[in-house]
């Protein structure tokens, strides 16, 4: 998807995605990843996620990618951190102790970036981009991470009632994407639309959230 579209959505506070409370399903699944104090948490396309507090509180690093620069200042700022910034390759990185941004193109980041990585967790990316996209997202991460372990929080639904984003993405494209370099087990799938009304006013009749632990 063309950039502009993001940080438009930014600039104009169009955050419908953006979760006023940290995901229920990263508290109740986090500790399927098996993580210790102190490891490495990789969140691609993270915006200011309050789920990056919750990681830190745990005691992990964490580092994210972030397309927009308001996303990131905004981040720092819940956070009550003043990080300092420094020039990568595909735009400007934020740091304070414990967890660095990178913000710009995540395409532009390379493995040697981020160091080691114990675990990844995707609860809007995968799903903020369309089908064109996911394959080379994918190989992306994989790369990134040496194939980390990743939780990953998915919505499905009937695609030609709703244009993305978010884009529907269930298990099998999941299995296409991930099934040759992971063992794919779903965690949990459950039918959200009684809880997200703005679905259903952009036509929906069935919305699943689905969560996969990726191995």
């Amino acid at each position: 998807m063309n950039p502009e579209f993001w940080h438009q959505k930014w600039h104009n506070s169009e955050l419908g995605f953006h979760l006023s409370q940290v995901h229920p399903l990263l508290q109740r699944y986090l500790g399927e990843l098996s993580l210790k104090a102190g490891h490495t948490v990789f969140l691609p396309l993270c915006g200011k996620t309050l789920d990056i507090g919750y990681l830190l509180e745990q005691g992990y690093r964490v580092i994210g990618a972030e397309l927009s620069e308001k996303a990131v200042t905004d981040l720092f700022a819940s956070l009550n951190r003043q990080p300092a910034t420094t020039p990568w390759q595909g735009g400007i990185r934020y740091q304070h102790g414990d967890l660095t941004v990178f913000q710009g193109d995540i395409f532009l980041l390379q493995a040697e970036d981020i160091e080691a990585t114990d675990a990844l967790y995707d609860r809007a990316a995968l799903i903020a981009l369309p089908d064109t996209m996911r394959e080379r997202y994918a190989r992306h991460l994989m790369a990134l991470t040496d194939k980390a372990p990743q939780l990953l929080i998915t919505l499905e639904y009937d695609q030609q009632q709703m244009d993305g984003p978010p884009f529907s993405v269930g298990k099998k494209q999941v299995k296409n994407l991930y099934e040759s370099h992971y063992r794919i087990a779903p965690l949990s799938r459950k039918m959200i639309l009684d809880h997200e009304p703005l679905f259903r006013e952009r036509g929906l009749t069935a919305i699943y959230e689905n969560v996969f632990l990726l191995t």
